[in-house]
C-alpha cells in the first residue's frame, strides 16, 4: 500500500488522476488542479477505508495556499499516480477541526 509520503509527493507534483466521479465533483465544486497540488503538500490521513469497494482507500485533509480546506478520498493502491476517488470542501458543521466527524 502507498505511504502518506508517496501520496503527498504525487499530489504535489501533479502525479494524480481523477475517477470519473472525482472529475465531475472537481468541476461542480470549482476545485482546481493547482489547489489539489497545494493541498497535497500538507495532507494528513483522517480516515482509512481498508475494505473500500475497489481497493483500500483513505480520506485526506489538506489546506491550499488560500486556506481552503479540502477532503480528498484517494486509493491506496501502489501505482505511479494517486487516484482521486472524490473530493470536496468539508462542512464545518459536520466536522470537528475538519478532521473528526461530529
Amino acid at each position: 500500500m502507498k505511504s502518506i509520503e508517496e501520496i503527498r509527493q504525487q499530489l504535489e507534483f501533479g502525479e494524480f488522476e481523477f475517477s470519473r466521479h472525482a472529475f465531475k465533483r472537481a468541476v461542480e465544486r470549482n476545485i482546481s488542479e493547482q489547489e489539489i497540488k497545494e493541498a497535497g503538500k500538507n495532507v494528513d490521513i483522517i480516515e482509512v477505508y481498508p475494505d473500500d469497494k475497489y481497493s483500500p482507500s483513505c480520506l485526506l485533509l489538506g489546506v491550499t495556499n488560500a486556506e481552503r480546506r479540502l477532503h480528498l478520498q484517494v486509493s491506496l493502491s501502489n501505482s505511479d499516480t494517486t487516484k482521486i476517488i472524490t473530493l470536496y470542501e468539508p462542512d464545518a458543521q459536520e466536522w470537528i477541526n475538519y478532521s473528526i466527524r461530529r
